[in-house]
């Protein structure tokens, strides 16, 4: 199926591994350009670089998505390369674990800010190119976790707040025929799950109490953030698709 993804911008954020990577995939197999954006600028370099070698479909951008002027940069730099913006992914995030008596204020400002300020600074700033052309997509990368997870106070909070804001901004830009959609991914096994010393237990717990026995895979996500970023999506919006095998 022609998801009419061929020739758009997509802007990812925490682009350079994990299903922010894989996201980028999928959109240039589709035919998409791709902003790979991501705090670890060597590895969106890599990331760009293995994905597009002539440099013609993918762009390396370091940011930072808690910093306006970090941002701002991003987005000047994709509408100097491409001229425009299709798709955004906000995909930028991370977990900092552990109960709330052992949780430092740091620990809660980093998960939060990342997540839920890096969401609003990105959406902020792509809107004006979206609202001018009377089309966009803005998805964001929430998580199971947003029904609470003990040790996840920070980072359950955050992916709950994502959720507000996509309902919130749907109602806004739906005017201007922007649709935003959240993905709430379950267990996933990416790079960095995969390195945990009791991954064998994660997935043998999954391949038991999940619905469909096995662990979420990088590309159940991307394949979901396709579908929503595509033509085929253009009448949804304000709505959290949950990739999740069943597990609620």
């Amino acid at each position: 199926m022609d998801l009419g993804l061929n020739g758009k911008v997509a802007i990812v954020t925490g682009g350079a591994r994990g299903i922010g990577l894989s996201i980028c995939e999928r959109f240039l197999a589709e035919g998409a350009r791709v902003v790979v954006a991501d705090m670890d600028g060597a590895a969106a370099g890599e990331a760009a670089a293995a994905l597009s070698p002539d440099g013609a479909a993918a762009l390396a951008v370091t940011c930072d998505v808690t910093d306006r002027a970090s941002v701002e940069t991003m987005v000047r730099a994709t509408l100097d390369a491409f001229g425009t913006i299709d798709v955004l992914v906000n995909n930028a995030g991370f977990t900092r674990d552990m109960r709330i008596g052992r949780m430092s204020e740091t620990d809660w400002d980093l998960v939060v800010d990342v997540v839920l300020k890096g969401a609003y600074q990105c959406t902020k700033a792509v809107m004006p190119t979206m609202i001018e052309k009377n089309s966009g997509r803005i998805i964001s990368i929430s998580s199971r976790a947003y029904l609470g997870n003990p040790g996840q106070a920070n980072y359950s909070a955050a992916k709950a707040g994502l959720l507000g804001f996509t309902r919130a901004m749907s109602l806004e830009a739906g005017r201007h025929f922007i649709t935003v959609n959240a993905v709430a991914p379950g267990i996933v096994e990416t790079e960095a799950v995969r390195s945990l010393p009791h991954f064998d237990k994660i997935r043998a717990n999954a391949e038991k109490t999940v619905a469909i026995p096995r662990m979420g895979q990088v590309s159940d996500v991307a394949d979901a953030v396709a579908f929503l970023a595509s033509d085929r999506a253009g009448y949804i919006s304000g709505e959290v698709l949950h990739v999740t095998g069943g597990r609620y």
